[in-house]
């Protein structure tokens, strides 16, 4: 990673016109910002059609007006439902059909040949790990995508995937992508807003990033949907606790004193902290993406960090 934030793109084509994505997108490259994250499904939930593609398709109408600029491209297969109303039983899965078919059609609606990360959206049991690592390793061998990535998966498949690409010689994955935050839901409890019960970032999958330094962690909901600053948005019973209490009581102490919001302060603490981690920051107004842009890059002095670790 070059740089602090992935701009997310989950709402370019429906909530967000042209017009807006495109003001978000060119702000994030004149910010220094790389990394924009997309998939195949985005977002089939606000489509009328009930199926996805439109964020990529906004890309690509992005791309085509700025031929050459400096961005690299994260996308996904998957998730995308087979029939409106198939999510969350009825996916496109991880089949080597359904990803090379899901990455021809990405590839399409981004007018690209190629893209930096692929991700394998969401676990697909039905399919033998073997095949999908296979087709994973071998769009990265031809060319197809640059690296992949795991998504919403547990800690353990991770290695196993990584283990079987070892096994059979073919590349392992580069990036793990979770949900996490510097606030933490009760262990156990569902969390409101999270249809991937598998995607929170588990103790064991920090762990795993600690122990293989060559996958860089990706965490997306970073700032609870602006729970943290907004006072319209509030997030669910799952994280009204008193270990919350002791954590927000830290953050608005370091808040206070540097001058910043909350959210800003985590984005500075996950971007600093061991092991690094990469906030994806979605947000529909150019002001959101430049206050996030300034908490992912401001630096927390030791003492900061070590109020916010112990309060954690």
């Amino acid at each position: 990673m070059t740089t602090p934030l992935v701009l997310g793109t989950m709402y370019f084509g429906t909530r967000l016109d042209d017009e807006h994505a495109f003001a978000l997108l060119d702000r994030f490259v004149e910010l220094g910002g790389t990394w924009l994250d997309t998939s195949d499904n985005y977002s089939f939930w606000e489509d009328p059609s009930g199926l996805g593609g439109q964020s990529e398709a906004a890309l690509g109408r992005w791309l085509e007006v700025n031929a050459g600029a400096p961005v690299r491209l994260s996308t996904k297969v998957g998730a995308q439902p087979n029939r409106p109303g198939g999510f969350p039983d009825d996916l496109e899965g991880l089949s080597e059909r359904a990803v090379r078919t899901g990455i021809s059609g990405s590839l399409d609606r981004l007018g690209v040949d190629r893209v930096d990360l692929l991700w394998a959206h969401v676990e697909d049991r039905m399919t033998p790990l073997d095949e999908t690592v296979g087709v994973f390793g071998s769009l990265v061998s031809e060319g197809v995508v640059g690296a992949y990535g795991v998504s919403n998966h547990p800690s353990f498949a991770v290695e196993e995937i990584c283990w079987r690409a070892a096994r059979t010689g073919l590349p392992a994955p580069t990036a793990y992508q979770q949900r996490y935050s510097y606030l933490q839901a009760l262990p156990g409890a569902d969390v409101v807003g999270q249809p991937m019960p598998l995607g929170m970032l588990s103790v064991d999958g920090l762990e795993l990033l600690l122990r293989r330094p060559e996958i860089t962690g990706w965490v997306y909901t970073a700032l609870l949907l602006g729970a943290y600053d907004r006072p319209d948005r509030t997030w669910g019973p799952e994280y009204d606790h008193p270990g919350n209490a002791r954590r927000l009581a830290a953050l608005d102490e370091v808040a206070a004193a540097r001058g910043l919001t909350r959210g800003q302060v985590v984005l500075s603490w996950l971007t600093g902290g061991s092991p690094h981690l990469v906030p994806i920051i979605g947000g529909s107004t150019v002001g959101q993406l430049e206050l996030a842009w300034e908490g992912a890059t401001t630096e927390l002095t030791s003492e900061e960090r070590a109020r916010l670790d112990a309060a954690h």
